[in-house]
């Protein structure tokens, strides 16, 4: 009616008849992927089953702005590894911030935001340090926090190998709280290297969200393993799934890009 999609019926998990909606989910949301859009059936408030839609990526050979350190590398550009750290940082800044404004905490998103800007201004260690040790303290003494997000998400370290994913959401072997530590983990730990004027190494392909020199892009899998995490969750909870993962749908276009996605 009125170019509204009408519910079907059909057995839900518990074997119930329910009301089946299938639902298009973005791309105009606040804090979502660029281009994605999720094709849900829902019963009730439960994902039933998901389809994944990017829409095109009118990059051109324009690199991925978070990849753009190592892949310039790749072409053979001097790249120094503070470089690629500050970029990593940076990057890393940016998912959290886009996941902590999705659950609700847009005071240290923001907080997130302005430090991803300050980094890629050039800021010193010094000149963050302090402000970025206090965000991350409180994020992880947030028993609210991590309630709000712990379980949901699921994603072993098994798994995420078998499905091609590599970085932060492999190495967390959890959820997207674990996924949420990785980032400020890994951003705490390349302070240190921030202002390092050697060159990066020359077989260094792995970028903020995964290795560049793979069969395919990181986000590709990422995107792979988005239905498996998002069947059964609740439908609320379908953002701060998709946040946990942020995959950067600028990366699908690497694979046009020479010597980019198989470096």
């Amino acid at each position: 009616m009125a170019g509204l999609p009408m519910a079907e019926r059909a057995d839900d998990r518990d074997e119930l008849r329910l009301d089946q909606l299938h639902v298009p989910f973005g791309p105009g949301l606040n804090d979502w992927p660029a281009g994605l859009v999720l094709h849900l059936t829902l019963q009730g408030d439960v994902v039933q089953g998901v389809e994944v839609e990017h829409l095109s990526v009118a990059s051109g050979h324009r690199l991925p702005f978070w990849d753009e350190p190592w892949l310039r590398a790749a072409h053979g550009e001097e790249v120094t590894r503070g470089d690629v750290v500050r970029r990593r940082c940076a990057a890393h800044l940016d998912s959290a911030g886009r996941l902590l404004a999705v659950v609700g905490w847009d005071d240290v998103a923001a907080r997130c935001r302005w430090l991803r800007d300050e980094l890629l201004s050039g800021a010193s260690r010094e000149g963050i340090d302090g402000d970025l040790r206090r965000m991350v303290h409180r994020v992880g003494r947030s028993r609210a926090l991590r309630w709000s997000i712990a379980g949901l998400g699921q994603l072993l370290a098994d798994r995420a190998r078998a499905a091609g994913v590599t970085g932060p959401a492999l190495a967390a072997d959890g959820d997207a709280y674990d996924r949420l530590l990785m980032w400020l983990n890994e951003v705490e730990s390349g302070l240190g290297e921030l202002d390092d004027t050697q060159l990066s190494a020359p077989d260094d392909r792995t970028g903020p969200r995964g290795r560049l020199d793979g069969p395919q892009p990181p986000s590709q899998a990422l995107l792979d393993v988005l239905p498996e995490l998002l069947t059964g969750a609740e439908f609320a909870c379908a953002r701060i799934i998709v946040a946990s993962l942020d995959p950067d749908l600028d990366e699908l276009a690497l694979a046009t890009v020479p010597g980019a996605a198989h470096a």
